[in-house]
This record gives structure tokens, C-alpha cells and sequence, in this order.
């Protein structure tokens, strides 16, 4: 049984670990090898580590348990613009992708959101791009390019909304 739960210190060196085998397993379809190949799972668990002393604050991270296992895990705060609140993430073990644990992470996030609230997602993840597009996530026209490994790498934004409504498809 899956269960969420607010995320831990100890959590920290799991998430960076699922995100990189999430980032791995998602990603590899459409970005080069040099994008991919930057950090390592000891790194991302440190950055997580890093970044949560930093934001813990302010931030909400929400794990998806399957017993001792975490197998999922959404990131949220806010946004740069004044008012708006960003899901920075949300990142599934690939062997419970498609068993309705990223749903339950954001049916989970979207109270916690307000009225005014984004996400970036890559271009070519076309597959999350269908999964915040059922979820209510509409993009609104502005994108960003950010360097992974220096291979340029084109994000969408999408918006949010507003309003308490939750995904249910």
C-alpha cells in the first residue's frame, strides 16, 4: 500500500536517487546522452539535501511511500513572481510509473497551490506534457532554455488555472 507522507531528513539521499533514475528513464527518449549525463546519484542526493536546508522554510515535499520504499515524491514553493507558487516536481520510480502514484502527488499538491501557480516541463516529455494536460495544466506560451551537461534544453511553462479544483482523471 502507498502511502504519502511529509518527507524527512533521512529521505533526502532516496529522492535524489529516484529522481535520477526517473530523470534517466523519462528523459533518455528524446535528450542526447550528454544532457543525461551530468551528476550521479550520490550528487542529486546531495543537491537535495543542499537545497532542502535552504527551502525547507518555505517548501513543501511530499514522498510517496510503498512500505520503507519511497517510490515517488513532489516538491512545491514559491515561484519568483510575487503570488505565484511553482510545483518545481514531480518524479516517480520508473517500476511505479503508470500505477497512479504521480496522480496521488498531485492530487495531494494542488491545495497547497493557491489561485496563481506554474510548472516548467521539457519540451519533448510529451508524456508529461499528457499527464498535467488531463490533470487541468494548461501552457501558456512561455518557454525558457536552460544547458544540461551544455546541450540546450527547451521548457515549457504551464499554468495552473486557479482555484481548489483537483485532478481526477
Amino acid at each position: 500500500m502507498i502511502l504519502l507522507r511529509p518527507a524527512r531528513d533521512g529521505d533526502l539521499d532516496p529522492i535524489g536517487r529516484l529522481h535520477h533514475r526517473s530523470r534517466i528513464t523519462a528523459y533518455s527518449g528524446f535528450l542526447p546522452a550528454p544532457a543525461l549525463d551530468f551528476g550521479s546519484p550520490d550528487s542529486m542526493a546531495e543537491w537535495w539535501a543542499e537545497r532542502w536546508t535552504w527551502e525547507r522554510h518555505d517548501h513543501r515535499m511530499t514522498v510517496a511511500a510503498d512500505g520503507p520504499r519511497i517510490v515517488g515524491f513532489s516538491y512545491l514553493g514559491p515561484d519568483a513572481s510575487p503570488g505565484v507558487m511553482i510545483l518545481h516536481a514531480i518524479h516517480v520510480d520508473p517500476e511505479y510509473v503508470g500505477h497512479g502514484v504521480g496522480k496521488r502527488l498531485m492530487i495531494d499538491a494542488l491545495p497547497h497551490l493557491g489561485d496563481r501557480a506554474v510548472l516548467w516541463v521539457l519540451a519533448g516529455n510529451d508524456r508529461a506534457r499528457r499527464f498535467y494536460e488531463k490533470g487541468g495544466w494548461r501552457f501558456d506560451g512561455t518557454t525558457r532554455v536552460e544547458h544540461w551537461g551544455g546541450v540546450p534544453v527547451e521548457q515549457l511553462r504551464y499554468a495552473w488555472p486557479g482555484g481548489r479544483e483537483r485532478a481526477t482523471e
